[in-house]
């Protein structure tokens, strides 16, 4: 099973950007992004329930980003609007077969399977 991560770059604060997850399996429940920024630790962003399409973000985040699910591409979706320099980070989708009604994954080591990362810069 491999998860591709694709889609960041160097925006300016304000600007959208829109991250993609690709998938090899459909056997996934449930996928998530993290970020991680230049010395700090890995954060929760979003998760989706890919059978409910249940979502659950970070307070940080909440009202700028979207996590959705693109089921004909088997791909994870990351809608950024109205980025902010604190956005600045590798991005990262993680995926895992089980999806338990009402369960918020938001830690990394529910996710059994990772894509490789991929950057986003906000500058001001």
């Amino acid at each position: 099973v491999q998860l591709q991560a694709s889609g960041g770059g160097s925006v300016q604060a304000g600007d959208s950007l829109r991250l993609s997850c690709a998938a090899s399996s459909r056997s996934f429940g449930t996928a998530g992004w993290f970020r991680q920024a230049p010395g700090k630790e890995r954060e929760f962003v979003a998760t989706i329930n890919l059978r409910t399409q249940v979502t659950f973000y970070a307070d940080s985040v909440k009202g700028r980003l979207t996590i959705s699910r693109d089921n004909a591409k088997n791909t994870v979706i990351l809608q950024m609007h109205n980025l902010m320099p604190e956005d600045t980070a590798i991005y990262y989708c993680g995926a895992r077969t089980g999806a338990a009604f009402g369960a918020h994954y938001v830690l990394g080591r529910h996710y059994e399977f990772w894509g490789q990362g991929t950057l986003v810069t906000v500058s001001s």
